[in-house]
């Protein structure tokens, strides 16, 4: 029986581990020949945590964050030995796509290997906490310089030949925090909500060409969810917006759990599917609403609104019922 990717060729960014490891894996299980890729061979480094803070931790603690840190470590080459082992085929490219000339070389070594580029799937991030006013330059583009501006660089490169093709599927990862969150990371925040503009946006652009853009945001343990635990335990400041609750560690599904569906977005089923953004979340796949007016208020003249009129038309008609983000 066919594979329903049999065929296709995929790039898969942020794929030597977490969620980016298991979409590779699983893109390869039906069929395409995987172009895994992170930034540099044995990429292991902590991106949410420094050293000083896990020496903090008591020896218990580091042990346990070690370990589980190390059972979602990898790389674009393990990652593409393991597709290989499973009689797959795949090519490892180590290369940031944050940096325009290296995302360039990504999808060139792409073509240079299988002659085509089918499926462009993102998942490689940056994360980091921090209160708002204390958010240095250097954390805000560390985060946002992957996504959107990598994701975007990586489109730029593939989409040329995806139009040639007239075929391309092109899926970018976002995370529920695109709309706020309980924890403290607005540039984390500002970069996803970014991601789900440049996919609407692509994918109005690109639709005459047979290309799809879609989102994901997805929830998933992976090293992050680690490195996530271990600054809760050590930040100089609570990383958890107060009064906010979140996801324990323990009650977080596998990465595994978010390829079913992106099989779906890359596969030729899905060809009517288009500028849409879903969470994936253990089993369960949600698809978000459009952005639309849930209220509006008008007047019928070309007078600018009067103040007093104003005031009481937002409050007795645009706002009733409202509820604010933090109510």
């Amino acid at each position: 029986m066919s594979k329903v990717l049999d065929g296709k060729v995929a790039v898969v960014t942020g794929s030597g581990s977490g969620i980016g490891r298991a979409v590779a894996l699983a893109f390869a299980a039906q069929g395409a020949k995987v172009v895994t890729n992170n930034r540099k061979p044995g990429s292991t480094a902590a991106s949410m945590v420094t050293t000083e803070q896990i020496e903090k931790m008591t020896r218990d603690k580091r042990e346990w964050f070690e370990k589980g840190r190390a059972a979602e470590t990898g790389d674009a080459g393990t990652t593409a030995q393991t597709i290989r082992e499973m009689g797959g085929e795949a090519t490892p490219v180590y290369c940031d796509i944050a940096k325009i000339e290296d995302a360039e070389l990504l999808i060139q070594k792409t073509i240079e290997a299988y002659g085509r580029i089918d499926i462009l799937c993102n998942v490689a991030g940056g994360f980091g906490f921090s209160d708002i006013e204390d958010i240095t330059p250097e954390l805000w583009d560390r985060v946002n310089d992957v996504k959107p501006r990598g994701y975007f660089y990586t489109m730029k490169y593939a989409i040329p030949y995806m139009k040639k093709q007239k075929y391309g599927r092109i899926l970018l990862c976002s995370s529920p925090a695109f709309a706020g969150g309980p924890l403290k990371q607005a540039e984390y925040c500002a970069a996803n909500a970014g991601v789900l503009g440049l996919t609407r946006a692509a994918a109005m652009e690109l639709c005459d060409d047979g290309i799809t853009v879609n989102c994901f945001a997805p929830a998933a343990l992976s090293r992050a969810s680690y490195e996530l635990e271990a600054a809760k335990l050590t930040h100089d400041s609570p990383i958890i917006i107060k009064g906010r609750s979140f996801i324990d560690l323990e009650a977080t599904p596998g990465s595994e759990h978010i390829a079913p569906f992106l099989i779906y977005l890359a596969s030729e089923r899905a060809s009517r599917v288009n500028g849409s953004t879903f969470m994936v979340y253990g089993n369960l796949v949600g698809l978000y609403a459009e952005p639309a007016f849930a209220k509006s208020i008008n007047k019928d003249s070309k007078d600018i609104w009067d103040i007093e009129e104003l005031f009481a038309k937002v409050e007795s008609e645009l706002l009733a019922d409202y509820k604010s983000i933090i109510d």
